[in-house]
């Protein structure tokens, strides 16, 4: 087929599947459309994809009106009178009256309460969803950014300034990541430790922390990316044009790595999700406020294991449940957007 004759590439023409039939029903579906409608059409068809959405949206709901479904089940995070919700007599465990599995269902606590302290569980699991998602979410936010203006910066002007740059990711990628936050977590627990404000303090450097070592795998992956862009002929014809660079990098190539970077940051938001929770589970993430990491601490002890499972399997359930849909819903965004890795 001649170049004149050609039919305009779409994003299945991109693919390696054999050519459609320009007049086939699935031809004309796509016909017209920009690829984010084509991309959002694939995704629309995936099955699994479209579960782990609503997975993903039940639980940003359970982080975004924590205080509000907490107060219509009529449950909160204030600490009661231990003695009235805990038998003292049974290893701490909550009286039958306030829950399963040591008692009927209840209302009033259907999640049970937590055993010595008599928390509601609920309550806690509810505002542990909002800290795993809000800290998760401000360090992609944060680490996208820089990746993708370190990225675009070292693969559009090349030269010294790629050599430098390159020189900070990979001396990045170098430092383990859990040996540097065993080592920054007790200087700011020693430098802000007696802060009234402390709890914000140990979230900020949490984010900050995560932040720091999460940036480099988009940095490289935008910069082999703007690498190939900076050679095609709308860029070149921007250069010859005097276009400001700060224009052709934000106005000209910024828009065609949307693919990318999208990718990135699903496959971003469930690892650091994962890795709050491990962090507060070691004791160097949120140690003071609710965390779900801190409640798998607390219930991995022998005795509330055997005796009172749910204390556990609560939190670790909710972890597993939206790391895992995060990220077949980031795989599934892959698939669509880029038609040579469906399945």
């Amino acid at each position: 087929m001649s170049a004149e004759t050609a039919g305009p590439e779409t994003l299945g023409s991109l693919s390696d599947e054999p050519q459609q039939d320009p007049n086939s029903q699935q031809a004309k579906e796509i016909s017209g459309k920009s690829p984010l409608r084509i991309a959002l059409g694939r995704l629309a068809r995936d099955k699994i994809a479209v579960v782990c959405a609503v997975v993903v949206l039940f639980f940003v709901i359970c982080a975004m009106f924590a205080g509000t479904i907490s107060d219509l089940f009529g449950v909160s995070l204030e600490t009661p009178l231990a003695s009235e919700r805990v038998d003292g007599l049974n290893n701490g465990l909550p009286k039958p009256e306030m829950g399963p599995p040591v008692g009927p269902f209840t209302w009033e606590h259907p999640m049970g309460v937590a055993p010595r302290t008599g928390e509601d569980n609920l309550a806690y699991w509810l505002h542990g969803c909002r800290v795993s998602l809000l800290i998760a979410f401000t360090a992609t936010l944060i680490a996208s950014v820089v990746g993708v203006v370190i990225g675009l910066l070292a693969g559009f002007l090349g030269g010294a300034v790629d050599k430098v740059l390159s020189f900070f990711i990979d001396m990045f990628l170098t430092i383990p990541f859990l040996l540097a936050a065993l080592t920054l977590a007790p200087i700011l627990n020693e430098r802000f430790n007696t802060s009234p404000d402390y709890p914000t303090i140990q979230k900020f450097s949490l984010v900050m922390v995560l932040a720091m070592f999460g940036w480099m795998g988009t940095a490289r992956l935008i910069r082999g990316e703007v690498l190939a862009l900076r050679e095609r002929e709308f860029v070149q014809a921007a250069r010859v044009m005097g276009m400001p660079t700060s224009r052709i990098l934000f106005k000209e190539l910024l828009p065609n790595l949307a693919a990318p970077i999208i990718i990135s940051v699903s496959l971003m938001l469930p690892a650091f999700v994962a890795l709050e929770a491990g962090l507060a589970y070691l004791g160097i993430g949120v140690t003071d406020g609710v965390s779900w990491g801190q409640t798998i601490l607390k219930a991995a002890t022998p005795t509330y294991f055997r005796e009172y499972p749910q204390y556990l399997w609560q939190p670790l359930l909710g972890i597993v449940a939206l790391v895992l849909s995060l990220n077949l819903l980031g795989d599934a965004v892959r698939d669509a957007l880029d038609p040579k890795t469906r399945r």
